[in-house]
């Protein structure tokens, strides 16, 4: 992970957590990661939900430094285009910037690289959010679900 400081903090966040804060993360494309895998009939490229979740990894791990207590990082929208191909034994590297704050989303400009060439790019959102509060009400939704059901 690299962790970038910029000298521009974010107005009236709860975190002070500076823009152009960066994360990164890699993996190498395996089998198991590509349209093949998923449906014999399609090609062997890496597939675009393999390359969101390593973007997402990315944005992750930005935020991870400004975590405290029980505290997560979630994402919560994803707006991402996927232009070119990587194959089984290519490395993929992602990376992710925040660019923006709004008082409960922090953005991230992201991308993603097969060492030859960006094969996609976008924006991801994600919030900080106390582990323990989101399980509980993960918990009251499935509980007033099954009453519902009843």
């Amino acid at each position: 992970m690299t962790h970038t400081i910029s000298g521009v903090y974010i107005g009236s966040m709860p975190k002070q957590i500076p823009l152009g804060t960066r994360g990164e993360a890699e993996t190498t494309v395996e089998f198991r990661n590509t349209l093949t895998a998923w449906k014999e009939h399609l090609p062997p490229v890496y597939a675009t939900p393999n390359m969101i979740g390593l973007m997402e990894a990315a944005a992750y791990y930005a935020l991870e430094p400004f975590l405290e207590g029980d505290e997560v990082s979630v994402g919560t929208a994803i707006n991402i285009v996927h232009r070119a191909p990587a194959v089984a034994g290519m490395k993929i590297k992602t990376e992710a910037t925040l660019e923006s704050f709004d008082g409960r989303f922090y953005t991230f400009k992201v991308s993603a690289h097969n060492g030859h060439e960006v094969i996609g790019y976008g924006t991801i959102k994600r919030a900080i959010v106390s582990k323990s509060k989101f399980e509980e009400k993960q918990r009251a939704k499935l509980a007033n679900a099954a009453r519902v059901a009843e």
